[in-house]
């Protein structure tokens, strides 16, 4: 026995024994070092990201996940207890749409947009306002007073005008006031936003939410936009799940788009990463939102995962991440 007796040593088998199998305990250990090298790995990530800003759109089929929407609320305390500065932008498609439905109304969708006349704009902000935005704040708050929930119109944070009017009451975001955000941030608290944004006589809009957070984004001069979706990232093929592209530029991705490859939803995700990268964030994720805790997983591991958007090629000193990644 080695000197001082540690209880979680294991007697030597007799010569010709076989070796005793694993026991419980030692698989306990294993997790335990697992873990260990898990925070390990960790650590130069969170120093390198430390008192940065990163703003997380969170929308997609986690949002209605209660177990995806806890983990996501515990993962954004935890950037926020480490010293980054997260935002979270959210959508509510699915949940306007259940509403639409249960109301008798019909949802249309042009290039990944709803179309929002005045109606479909009154349950558009009853919901994102009065229901989700609730939610999400009350998930994170569970884990501590952290969460400040507040719409695009309060203190004309987002500054909209209509985008098409063939669209409605959609807006486009003209402008980011980030004096209320950035108080919030300076108190260490984490804004969540529900993306109803209004113009300069008060008219309400309902703002694409990846528009929104890549404009938030811009304006906060944030070190990261990810985006949560419900596929793994930019597929080449979207019907074969292993053609993941890891990484890409947005001159890469404009040209996707002039070639009329990517469609639908991830249109607006797409213009968004390319208007973010190219007004100064460093770097824009597109992550699946289905897996728990993926934020975290491409913040703080050396592998990373998902989809990476640079407005040129980056090196591993700009991403964290090793350049074969």
């Amino acid at each position: 026995m080695i000197a001082g007796g540690d209880h979680r040593d294991q007697a030597q088998p007799a010569g010709g024994d076989h070796p005793e199998p694993a026991r419980p305990e030692d698989d306990l250990h294993a997790q335990q070092v697992e873990r260990a090298e898990l925070l390990v790995e960790m650590l130069p990530y969170i120093s390198r990201w430390r008192g940065k800003v990163v703003v997380v759109k969170f929308g997609g089929n986690a949002m209605v996940d209660t177990a995806l929407t806890d983990g996501f609320a515990a993962d954004m305390v935890l950037l926020r207890q480490i010293g980054l500065a997260p935002v979270v932008v959210h959508g509510g498609g699915p949940q306007i749409g259940d509403l639409m439905a249960r109301l008798g109304k019909t949802s249309e969708f042009r290039d990944g947009l709803r179309v929002t006349d005045a109606e479909t704009l009154d349950i558009a902000r009853m919901v994102l306002v009065g229901k989700v935005n609730r939610d999400i704040v009350g998930a994170i708050n569970v884990h501590g007073p952290l969460a400040v929930g507040i719409s695009g119109e309060d203190g004309r944070v987002i500054t909209a005008t209509a985008r098409n009017p063939d669209l409605g009451f959609v807006g486009e975001v003209t402008d980011v006031n980030t004096d209320l955000l950035e108080r919030l941030l300076a108190e260490g608290l984490i804004p969540v936003i529900s993306t109803i944004g209004a113009d300069a006589k008060g008219q309400a809009y309902n703002i694409n939410a990846d528009t929104v957070a890549g404009a938030v984004a811009a304006a906060l001069e944030a070190e990261k936009v990810v985006y949560l979706t419900d596929v793994a990232g930019l597929l080449d093929d979207v019907d074969n799940p292993d053609s993941l592209v890891q990484r890409t530029t947005a001159d890469s991705l404009a040209a996707r788009l002039a070639s009329g490859t990517i469609a639908g939803g991830m249109i607006p995700k797409i213009e968004a990463c390319i208007s973010a990268v190219r007004n100064g964030v460093n770097s824009a994720h597109l992550l699946d939102g289905r897996v728990p805790h993926v934020v975290l997983v491409e913040l703080f591991t050396d592998a990373g995962v998902g989809t990476m958007i640079t407005r040129d090629r980056p090196t591993a000193l700009q991403t964290g991440h090793s350049p074969d990644r």
